[in-house]
């Protein structure tokens, strides 16, 4: 990754790929997280969940939530290579606290509830949060701030995607 690196974190719908879109269209380095480093394993232990879980379990919309993980070890060596002046990471994890503290800075998209259901609703069912029963999970974990890092830099994400990478981009600067 960069010699300055960034986590974007938030619940899903508010922005993180968007976000990440309007940074790579600007020219910096950036990761895809849940699509690059993600995968269904034991939040405890990192291991990856094999053929043995069973098959409702993993249909069940928190289980797969809560077992959704990053490779630590993919993200410490992205994170150790100094060919990008800076990177930012987004997406979201639930192992995050496992290398969170190797960032520069961490910031969490937000949004206010009719905001975020508005995103969800107009998600195609292929993609998470576009069911009822994934919305009804989101919507849950927004209301009581679950599963986003706590002492992070909030963002407001309901501005146009270009207003909400120039805030961020911004609070890099400043803290370069």
């Amino acid at each position: 990754m960069g010699i300055r690196n960034y986590l974007i974190e938030g619940v899903s719908g508010t922005g993180k790929t968007s976000v990440a879109t309007e940074l790579q269209r600007r020219g910096y380095h950036v990761i895809h997280g849940d699509r690059e480093l993600a995968y269904q394993g034991d939040p405890l232990t990192g291991k990856p969940l094999d053929g043995s879980t069973d098959r409702q379990s993993m249909s069940d919309v928190a289980f797969a939530h809560e077992h959704h993980l990053w490779d630590v070890d993919k993200v410490k060596r992205l994170i150790t290579d100094p060919s990008h002046t800076s990177s930012f990471l987004c997406g979201g994890s639930r192992n995050f606290h496992q290398f969170i503290q190797l960032f520069d800075n961490v910031f969490v998209l937000e949004v206010d509830p009719e905001t975020l259901m508005m995103r969800l609703t107009s998600r195609p069912e292929h993609e998470f949060g576009g069911k009822p029963a994934e919305q009804e999970l989101i919507m849950r974990l927004h209301a009581a701030n679950e599963d986003v890092p706590k002492n992070a830099t909030p963002i407001n994400a309901t501005a146009p995607v270009s207003s909400v990478v120039d805030h961020i981009l911004a609070r890099c600067a400043r803290a370069d």
